[in-house]
């Protein structure tokens, strides 16, 4: 992506290095794969954050950071600011004002409006205060483990999440956590799925609309980015995980669902076609 001279958010919090006191953790082997399948869970991750027992780190550890660590902060300042951008032109079309949502970079484990944010489950955003929360070194892992790499792919993870806030400002959010708390298991996975693939769709329109302002992408970004869709897909970690899929467990959706729906929002670049709720799920 092309990103020289692009402004920074001012709405981000650096905790990284400031880590300490009882944390949600032990997840165990695997570890990497089990929190793919469950990033960008969608606002409350509170229930996986609290399952995983608990460890110790210490606090107010000195922390030296690389430059290729400090470049990608400042990428994900860059990409939030880009969000801003862009969601501020398109709640201004339809008469809304965008608040953005604010992010919190950390090392290992912090505290969130949603419970202890640990770094094993990944990026996620906490409707509770309206916070995404990263740990950057999730990236590394994301291009170690499943071979998911790019400027594009590491963008469309953030974009992801301002996804869920823009989700969260419209009402979608709260009314589809509504319907999932008095559902079956089931039925609150397919609706936690069209929630997911509504977040791929609005990461797709940030994308499509920063290069349009900026034009921020450049050859093989885009092919990049899918790439990271397909390889995030609950399929493709559940058969990489554990051998065999179980596709009534789906949470996210599946590689080609979540290829489809980032595409799709690349290539409208609105709102109006990012309706995951209306079509019958086995369409989706």
């Amino acid at each position: 992506m092309r990103l020289e001279g692009r402004r920074e958010s001012t709405n981000v919090e650096d905790r990284r290095g400031m880590s300490g006191g009882a944390i949600a953790g032990g997840i165990g082997g695997g570890a990497l794969i089990i929190a793919l399948i469950v990033m960008l869970l969608g606002g409350d991750p509170t229930a996986v954050l609290q399952n995983a027992g608990t460890q110790t780190i210490p606090q107010n550890s000195e922390v030296t950071f690389s430059p290729e660590e400090q470049e990608l902060a400042s990428f994900a300042k860059k990409i939030l600011a880009g969000t801003e951008d862009v969601w501020t032109a398109q709640f201004a079309k339809y008469g809304y004002q965008y608040q953005p949502p604010k992010m919190v970079l950390y090392t290992g484990v912090t505290s969130s409006g949603c419970g202890t944010a640990n770094s094993q489950v990944g990026p996620f955003y906490c409707s509770a205060d309206q916070t995404v929360y990263i740990d950057l070194s999730f990236f590394t892992n994301m291009k170690q483990q499943i071979g998911a790499d790019g400027d594009l792919a590491y963008a469309y993870v953030i974009a992801h999440e301002v996804g869920h806030h823009v989700q969260y400002l419209l009402g979608t959010l709260d009314k589809a956590h509504q319907i999932m708390n008095r559902s079956s298991k089931t039925i609150a996975n397919q609706y936690s799925v069209r929630l997911e693939l509504q977040a791929d769709y609005y990461a797709g329109v940030w994308a499509n609309n920063d290069n349009a302002r900026y034009r921020s992408l450049e050859a093989g970004d885009i092919e990049k980015a899918l790439n990271c869709a397909a390889k995030i897909g609950d399929d493709y970690l559940q058969k990489k995980s554990q051998g065999y899929v179980v596709s009534d467990s789906f949470t996210h959706g599946t590689a080609q669902q979540r290829y489809n729906w980032l595409k799709k929002g690349m290539t409208y670049g609105d709102i109006e076609h990012g309706d995951s709720f209306s079509p019958d799920y086995n369409r989706l």
